[in-house]
């Protein structure tokens, strides 16, 4: 008999009929005449209740139903007596596909995040990280609808780079060379003639570069695909491996951009809010209370515009009035996340568009400001996480463009291609970049970011 998949099967009200579904035990209760099998295959966090008459079945086959067991059951359909759901199967036969030993790691309620962080190859199949993924999935989803129906080109860019995006230098370099035998030349420096693409690589830290080269062809393209940076931070909200969605747009300045960037993720948050209502619902019960409201919340307002001047105006009276802030706030530092919380959580109690930051503390590539003191910058801030989105209207002038290389000391020989784009046919644009895990971590609740991506990469840590 063709399996249902489980999500299909509670909604159904054909009473009577048989139906095969196949999945994981998450748990089984009963007395001597019936054993109740709550059955998940992953498709909805609900569960499906089998309903086991035990003289119907050999006893060995039924002691081998212990959580975390794959089952293939094939049953009626019926009405189910309990609260809670609709439907349940009155089982005919069961198949025990894999047995699951009392070692298996997943087998207590309660767990800590980080006891299944130690088991994240088994973690997935519990509640909440089932939710969790499932929204992964519908968030990939959204980010895709929302750029095709906006006309907007998906553009692949590549992972393994020869520039650094940033100007940080926190790159994962990549090569084919014997490490315990380096060629060197006459400075002492490896020669990397003789590697695979003979020069110095690296995994990218982002495509937008070359995502500016498809907007002033394409006209509006977005990237959505794997970024690395190798900082040694240990923190909730670092990874070293995370995926990027860089939407760029030829012809757009720095007002058009924020309303892209409001539009944009309000469209992903309404998203989540009527697509995965189930599982929404759970992750507001068990793991935060407010997060419905808080989806609900950047759904319906206006966010708040303001430029970073005005902020830091803001957060010095909060000072004199006798908040007190962890790291000092003056003109020209760089925000921390308590700062930006602040300003959306305390003050405005709306999300918060800040821009036009000084200088010292954005990217080459931003487009300088009259004053000679600010660029063209846009953050988004978000209630709990701080920044979410980061993007510019970018430098579409090639002499103030070489002006800021030169004055940032960024090495551009490998680079001649990006400049090509103000030599040839320049033109006003505009982007932004979110960082996929840090739209997860707002969209679940969840307060840990290596808790929104199956595998997470983290200093010290490349298991699985």
């Amino acid at each position: 008999m063709k399996r249902t998949k489980i999500t299909e099967v509670l909604q159904r009200q054909d009473f009577g009929t048989e139906v095969n579904v196949k999945g994981w035990v998450r748990t089984r209760r009963g007395s001597k005449s019936v054993n109740f099998i709550a059955l998940n295959d992953g498709s909805t966090i609900n569960n499906v209740q089998i309903v086991a008459d035990v003289e119907r079945f050999d006893a060995e086959m039924l002691k081998q139903i212990t959580t975390g067991a794959c089952l293939s059951v094939n049953g009626i359909l019926v009405q189910s007596q309990g609260s809670g759901q609709n439907v349940e199967i009155q089982a005919n036969t069961i198949e025990v596909l894999g047995v699951c030993g009392n070692d298996y790691p997943m087998q207590k309620k309660g767990q800590s995040f980080e006891y299944m962080r130690q088991h994240a190859h088994m973690r997935l199949r519990t509640n909440t990280f089932g939710a969790v993924f499932r929204i992964r999935h519908n968030m990939a989803m959204a980010i895709h609808h929302y750029f095709h129906e906006h006309g907007f080109f998906y553009f692949h860019t590549p992972i393994i780079t020869g520039s650094d995006c940033e100007g940080a230098g926190q790159m994962f370099q990549v090569t084919t060379k014997n490490l315990y035998d380096l060629k060197k030349d006459e400075e002492g420096k490896i020669d990397y003639s003789d590697d695979f693409f003979g020069k110095t690589t690296s995994l990218t830290v982002s495509g937008q570069l070359e995502g500016e080269l498809g907007a002033t062809a394409l006209g509006a393209i977005y990237t959505f695909g794997p970024t690395f940076r190798a900082e040694n931070s240990n923190t909730p909200r670092h990874l070293a491996e995370f995926w990027m969605i860089e939407p760029e747009v030829a012809f757009y300045d720095i007002t058009d951009n924020m309303d892209l960037a409001e539009d944009f993720i309000k469209y992903c948050v309404r998203w989540a809010l009527d697509n995965c209502k189930d599982d929404l619902d759970f992750l507001n019960k068990m793991v935060d209370k407010n997060l419905l409201e808080r989806l609900n919340f950047v759904v319906e307002h206006d966010f708040v515009r303001l430029t970073y001047s005005e902020g830091i105006k803001i957060l010095e009276e909060a000072v004199a009035a006798g908040h007190k802030f962890e790291f000092p706030i003056y003109w020209g530092v760089d925000l921390a996340s308590e700062h930006e919380r602040y300003l959306v959580e305390e003050h405005f109690k709306k999300p918060v568009i800040l821009t036009d930051y000084p200088k010292e503390i954005k990217a080459f590539y931003m487009k300088l400001n009259d004053d000679g003191k600010t660029v063209r910058a846009m953050d988004v801030l978000f209630p709990q996480i701080g920044e979410i989105i980061g993007g510019s209207e970018r430098e579409e002038n090639y002499e103030k463009l070489m002006g800021r290389i030169n004055e940032m000391n960024i090495p551009m020989k490998d680079m001649w291609w990006y400049l090509d784009t103000r030599k040839f046919g320049t033109c006003p644009h505009s982007g932004f970049g979110l960082g996929f895990e840090r739209l997860m971590l707002f969209v679940t609740g969840m307060q840990n970011i290596r808790d929104v991506i199956p595998f997470p990469r983290t200093p010290k840590t490349a298991e699985f």
